[in-house]
């Protein structure tokens, strides 16, 4: 979440350098593409599994157009989340950028008329054929910008969940198993409490913690709960069973002090290098961490899935879109289509990330076997439940705010729940 989003790291550091202008080859070579540039954004860290893999699709770019010049400019996921539908109606617009998915973001956009069809490319150079139904949900939007069905505006090359990551170098300090149930889990985060330590990284000025409540209510619905949510089949009652264990289970986490109350302002940056750091035993967060915490981690590390759950927390990945201002789109194309091909999905799976269209014989990492194995368990029994700000405009900024104050206690889980339901009901289509 981003997400989120984001749901990958929503605030990561981009590529080394604000700005990274390149060109490759020689530009007199009287080729109809000298002169032109490929205008590219993306937020994910030079170091996580998608950053790496990004950055050798392009120097595969430049090796397949050695007259165009690359202008890759250094966006973060807030920044482009806020100030997207102003930009791409503006000159500024890239012709190629990563965006989130779902109905309240790339779905927003579509119906603005600010993302370009993509049906028939994603037929013609076989994307359609490469991404699995769960994954293609977000690609496709209707006319009202709802995911599911519709035109292509958008292609996921990558999928990601959410996982518990747990210190297993502090677990084992502290003589505590590794969860697998409920119960387990926060008798563990009891005992981390006990020692004075705050169990849980969290992060309540970004996604961290409204995927944490998220993940408490999924565990007490199921699919058709979600849908009804998520795609408007069904009636929405933010006061109903599963929502009111999240929110009173959230709230009752703050007071017995697994989730510290100093974590209101905390980014999602700043939730993962806690972790990192080795200052949180506990992160529940999503598989775009998996690449970055392989290459900075000084611990033992591990990770399961929410004990207690069917669902989690997850989707194909973020969205390469087409702006419709883009200057050069079949540049824009070529690129998707190279971030698609198998030797940077590959690439892609050995460093962490979850490929869409790799070669599972090709990917030899241990720990990236688990993550991809840990994923295709919750595509076999249907487990991916999407992410909460998804099904309005504005509902992420609802969320943030909201949960903030709980974690304050400014706010109690009733009045919590009344806001959320306002805010939904405000956007969401009459049933």
């Amino acid at each position: 979440m981003l997400t989120a989003r984001r749901c990958v790291t929503a605030t990561a550091v981009m590529l080394a350098g604000s700005l990274l202008l390149t060109s490759c080859g020689d530009s007199g070579n009287g080729s109809s593409e000298d002169g032109k540039s490929l205008k590219l954004w993306h937020y994910e860290a030079p170091n996580s599994a998608m950053g790496q893999a990004w950055n050798e699709a392009v120097k595969e770019f430049k090796a397949q157009h050695p007259g165009v010049k690359v202008e890759f400019e250094d966006k973060g996921f807030a920044q482009i989340q806020k100030t997207a539908p102003m930009v791409l109606n503006s000159s500024d617009a890239p012709d190629v950028m990563e965006y989130n998915k779902g109905n309240a973001t790339a779905g927003l956009l579509s119906k603005q008329g600010l993302l370009t069809d993509l049906t028939a490319e994603a037929r013609e150079r076989g994307w359609d054929k490469k991404l699995s139904a769960g994954v293609r949900t977000t690609s496709v939007y209707d006319a009202a910008g709802i995911m599911g069905s519709g035109k292509w505006y958008g292609v996921p090359n990558y999928a990601e969940y959410t996982m518990v990551f747990y210190n297993k170098d502090l677990f084992a300090k502290y003589k505590i198993p590794e969860p697998k149930t409920f119960d387990e889990l926060t008798a563990a985060m009891d005992t981390f409490v006990e020692h004075g330590i705050t169990p849980l990284a969290n992060g309540g000025a970004e996604y961290p913690a409204q995927q944490y409540l998220y993940q408490l209510a999924l565990s007490k619905a199921d699919r058709a709960w979600v849908d009804a949510y998520e795609l408007y089949k069904g009636k929405v009652d933010f006061h109903d069973a599963a929502w009111t264990y999240a929110a009173e289970t959230f709230a009752d986490w703050v007071r017995k002090g697994y989730i510290g109350k100093t974590s209101t302002s905390a980014d999602a940056e700043r939730t993962g290098v806690s972790f990192l750091q080795g200052k949180a035993p506990i992160l529940f967060s999503g598989s775009w961490w998996y690449g970055r915490f392989q290459d900075e981690a000084k611990f033992d590390w591990g990770t399961f899935l929410w004990p207690g759950s069917n669902l989690t927390l997850g989707s194909g990945g973020n969205l390469w879109v087409v702006p419709q201002g883009s200057e050069n789109k079949e540049l824009a194309y070529d690129f998707i289509d190279i971030t698609m091909s198998e030797k940077i999905q590959n690439l892609l799976g050995n460093k962490g990330g979850i490929p869409v269209a790799a070669d599972p014989s090709a990917i030899t990492d241990p720990k990236s076997k688990t993550l991809i194995d840990n994923f295709n368990t919750l595509s076999q029994r249907d487990g991916l439940a999407f992410y909460p700000d998804w099904p309005v405009p504005g509902f992420y900024d609802v969320l943030v705010s909201e949960t903030q104050k709980l974690i304050t206690g400014s706010e109690k889980p009733d009045g919590y729940l009344d806001a959320l339901q306002e805010a939904y009901d405000k956007d969401a289509p009459k049933q």
